[in-house]
């Protein structure tokens, strides 16, 4: 080797790796880490349940509650479902589609409005079957129209005048009684029917005002006939009484009298006793008891002897 080849091997330059690579390598590490841990942990908010899908086993038995769940990445995913309170109102002034207010008919065949508003809230236990047979449209593949059918079945069963006046309890009692049987056999649980109002055509509800003016006029008009009822009967009572009183003070006066000659005749004495009765106090008279019947004159006993 000559000494110029020596020269330019030892001036050549080393060839180092840069450092970029294996940086790259760190981060794709960090990020794959997170990756998999966002997909191993899940946070079930305050008010939620979740259900795990699988994608080996499909949807699992058990509900997860609220706070922080391990989950196997890439392969369980959770469906959120609120367990809080929750209400469908279907009236007049909402937008629900196709129709708002429930339409029905009463007994007699009118139409009847109904505003309605259902509380209800998904039975926790049950949300994994719940997300099973129902999935998450349950609001309009069993809410919605189980309330339009049973309000229309309970409005049926009552006429006009009984729905806009005494019944109305009674309506929301039948329909929160078959609303939930359905909610209990769809894994939801009922909280109340808030029956808001009932509208009837103006002209069915005047006639029906009418009709009840008319039999109210007629019951103050049975209470007035009763009451005179109650008074003629009072006095009739009261003027049976007052004759038997009449009778029974004529009998006793009666008998007293009768009572009274027997004794006279009996006890000759008692005349005398009777007439100083009646003389007293005008006449000053004694009546002394002896064999010999006879009255003293007092004042002639009590008069002062004057000398011959």
């Amino acid at each position: 080797m000559t000494d110029s080849q020596t020269t330019r091997n030892t001036t050549r330059p080393l060839q180092v790796r840069p450092p970029g690579r294996r940086a790259a390598w760190a981060i794709g590490g960090v990020v794959a880490a997170a990756l998999l841990l966002s997909q191993s942990l899940k946070v079930i908010p305050a008010g939620y349940v979740g259900v795990v899908f699988s994608a080996f086993s499909g949807v699992k038995s058990g509900v997860r509650q609220e706070g922080i769940h391990l989950l196997m990445p890439f392969v369980d995913r959770v469906n959120l479902y609120d367990a809080r309170l929750q209400e469908v109102t279907l009236a007049h002034n909402i937008n629900d589609g196709d129709e708002g207010a429930i339409r029905a008919r009463s007994q007699e065949g009118l139409d009847i409005t109904a505003d309605v508003t259902v509380q209800f809230r998904i039975d926790r236990a049950k949300a994994a079957i719940l997300h099973k047979e129902l999935g998450r449209n349950y609001l309009q593949t069993v809410i919605r129209p189980q309330v339009r059918s049973k309000v229309r079945d309970a409005i049926g069963q009552f006429s006009a005048a009984d729905l806009i006046s005494t019944q109305r309890q009674a309506v929301e009692a039948s329909i929160t009684t078959a609303l939930r049987q359905v909610f209990e056999r769809n894994n939801l649980v009922l909280d109340s029917v808030l029956l808001r109002e009932l509208r009837i055509p103006d002209s069915v509800a005047k006639a029906i005002e009418q009709k009840q003016t008319a039999e109210q006029q007629v019951a103050v008009e049975k209470n007035r006939l009763q009451q005179a009822n109650i008074s003629a009967q009072r006095a009739v009572v009261e003027a049976e009484g007052a004759a038997k009183a009449s009778v029974a003070k004529a009998r006793g006066e009666a008998e007293a009298l009768s009572l009274r000659g027997r004794a006279l005749r009996e006890n000759p004495q008692l005349i005398q006793l009777t007439v100083a009765e009646k003389l007293s106090p005008g006449i000053q008279t004694v009546m002394l008891p002896s064999d010999g019947n006879f009255l003293l004159d007092v004042a002639n006993l009590t008069k002062p002897k004057t000398g011959n």
